[in-house]
């Protein structure tokens, strides 16, 4: 996409529905056969294209997995101010459901850390708990995924980890870096750039809308990313790096964010809140100094 303009959005105000303000408004490629291309790889011979095949198939692997433990680390850097969110939890990749629980960073101000908030994550939806910023502590915020300009790809300061693998299927290029271990794992390392565009257009139904918002929401399409693959081709790790230009900052804020995949095949019990269970008022405004604010209505 070259000659693109960065495009100014509300991102900047994201993970605002965590009461965050980490910098982030609103805070915050379908099932081909596998060729084999993914068990591939065991030294630095492997071909390009399917090298580019066993990074694309890597959601594939993930749902006849069927499902696996998580823990996420999305760190955010913008005019010397530096935080980092991390997260644990579960999530089955075929019903695309998943719940973290997610610890916020410590107020530059010294303030105490909050108490994790739960996340729950479903197809076009995201559910927090514990968020804060006036909502009750028995209630639930409930965020459309489909009208976030980042896809919530960064807005609950954890990235969906089947969203996260679907960004791979727009991969335009990957180089073999070669074997390593992970966890005590064997696993191949892959690096490259993934363009929003092309995962959007190659996803799943549930997810071609956020990662199209996403394309058009963030600074650039254009995602550089490092996979992890084992030797079934499922993702251990994987670490995206996003871009976007926020209202209160001239300069685009970097966002890192991880996903480390582990025990598959873990049990995944996962209710969505009931409609009386949903806070319905206004969220109040939060922040933190240097790096944006947090206002929102749901």
């Amino acid at each position: 996409m070259a000659g693109r303009q960065p495009r100014r959005t509300r991102i900047g105000d994201a993970v605002v529905v965590l009461g965050v303000a980490g910098g982030l408004a609103l805070v915050g490629v379908s099932g081909c056969g596998r060729s084999g291309a993914a068990t591939g790889g065991g030294g630095g011979g492997t071909a390009a294209g399917e090298v580019a095949v066993a990074v694309r198939e890597a959601a594939d692997a993930l749902v006849d997995a069927g499902s696996s433990k998580a823990r996420t680390s999305m760190e955010m850097a913008t005019g010397g101010t530096r935080v980092t969110i991390r997260g644990e939890g579960v999530y089955d990749y075929r019903k695309r459901i998943g719940r973290l629980k997610v610890l916020l960073p410590q107020d530059p101000s010294g303030a105490p850390v909050r108490r994790p908030v739960t996340e729950l994550l479903a197809p076009g939806a995201l559910f927090m708990k514990d968020r804060g910023a006036g909502v009750p502590a028995d209630k639930w915020v409930r965020v459309d995924t489909g009208t976030l300009a980042d896809g919530n790809l960064v807005t609950g300061g954890v990235t969906d980890p089947f969203t996260a693998a679907e960004l791979l299927r727009g991969a335009r290029t990957a180089t073999y870096v070669g074997r390593t271990e992970l966890a005590g794992a064997a696993v191949r390392h892959y690096r490259g750039t993934a363009d929003l565009h092309e995962a959007a257009d190659a996803a799943s139904e549930a997810n071609r809308k956020p990662l199209g918002a996403a394309a058009t929401g963030f600074a650039t399409p254009e995602v550089p990313f490092d996979v992890y693959l084992d030797d079934q081709g499922r993702i251990r790790k994987v670490r995206h790096r996003f871009s976007f230009v926020n209202e209160e900052h001239s300069d685009p804020v970097a966002v890192a964010s991880t996903t480390l995949l582990y025990d598959f095949g873990a049990p995944v019990d996962v209710h969505l809140p009931k409609p009386g269970d949903i806070y319905a008022g206004r969220i109040a405004e939060e922040r933190i100094e240097g790096v944006g604010r947090s206002a929102s209505r749901e």
